[in-house]
């Protein structure tokens, strides 16, 4: 390992324009592990747990930022950016975009252009992390590991070009969490110092609010990618192997609807039906209110209704056609 390799890595990890894109004709299946040395250290530093010890005020810290940077992703870098299920002005765009990128899960152009590969050519081939195609563990994690998947495909997203400030901060993705990180360790040393009966401090609220939510989040996320291809019930016909998981959905607030959401993809709301909760709808319906967001796109009653899987037929619905087109994806 040389100097010029860890430079260029250490530089790729700030500035993203900066990746060799030879890397990508010589290997692109490939894994640079010294690019993915911060993705390791961040499941590793969660067993400082050990030493930092248990606090209320750092369980609640690390719950709530576990359910801000989850439904930021869920609505914002999923149903806004990738499908646009809805409308928000450019200054809550941004907001939301760089709440998005202190999940440590890439820039909002770079997440929106994987998915929507992904849905056009969803357990295709083509679909880069497809349980079916190439196996759990590459669709749940190695996927956006490989060489190949680093650049974002600009192409895809030119809707969303037009912003300067989304390109940017999709450049240098890497600089809104370590000021999250940053900014929690300051405030708990605030605390220890003028709070000592909360009993925390800085490395306890880094640990618990960063590296501990941070990797919940992971997890939660990349289980839709591959658990919600693998296990759960599909109601409607689709070409691929999408399910509907209810624990996922509460974890990963409505998007274990996932049959639901490759069925009819440029709706605001995964769950179609009442009892499908979807924390996230709730959300953005309560952000309407306030006019966060507007035009939140529904299911027509038509297409909730059409085009079902009877329950003996579960096994071999994969190959039938889908009868609602994706949408809203290039």
């Amino acid at each position: 390992m040389n100097v010029r390799r860890i430079f260029e890595a250490v530089v790729t990890w700030f500035d993203s324009s900066q990746f060799d894109k030879s890397k990508i004709e010589a290997n692109p299946d490939g894994i640079d592990w010294v690019r993915v040395i911060p993705y390791i250290l961040m499941h590793v530093a969660c067993l400082l747990v050990l030493v930092v010890g248990f606090s209320w005020v750092a369980l609640w810290v690390a719950v709530f930022l576990y359910g801000l940077r989850v439904f930021t992703l869920t609505a914002f870098y999923h149903r806004y950016f990738s499908h646009r299920g809805f409308k928000a002005n450019r200054f809550w765009q941004f907001v939301f975009a760089l709440i998005g990128t202190m999940a440590v899960q890439r820039g909002p152009l770079w997440w929106a252009a994987h998915h929507r590969l992904h849905h056009k050519y969803s357990d295709q081939p083509e679909d880069v992390h497809s349980p079916k195609q190439y196996g759990f563990w590459w669709s749940h994690t190695f996927w956006f590991l490989a060489n190949k998947n680093f650049p974002t495909h600009y192409e895809r997203v030119q809707d969303w070009m037009k912003f300067p400030e989304l390109v940017w901060l999709d450049r240098f993705d890497m600089l809104p969490p370590v000021l999250l990180a940053i900014t929690l360790f300051s405030i708990g040393q605030l605390l220890a110092a003028f709070a000592p009966g909360l009993h925390t401090n800085g490395w306890q609220l880094l640990v618990w609010g960063f590296f501990i939510s941070t990797i919940a989040v992971y997890h939660v996320t990349f289980c839709i990618n591959s658990l919600a291809h693998v296990i759960g019930r599909r109601r409607y016909r689709t070409t691929d192997t999408s399910r509907n998981n209810w624990l996922l959905a509460l974890f990963a607030f409505g998007e274990g609807w996932h049959n639901n959401h490759h069925y009819y993809p440029s709706a605001a709301r995964q769950g179609f039906f009442w009892w499908e909760f979807d924390i996230s709808y709730y959300v953005l319906v309560i952000l309407s209110k306030f006019k966060i967001v507007s035009e939140l796109r529904q299911v027509p009653a038509e297409v909730r209704a059409s085009n079902r899987i009877a329950d003996e037929d579960q096994s071999t619905s994969e190959e039938e056609p889908r009868l609602q087109p994706d949408t809203q994806l290039e």
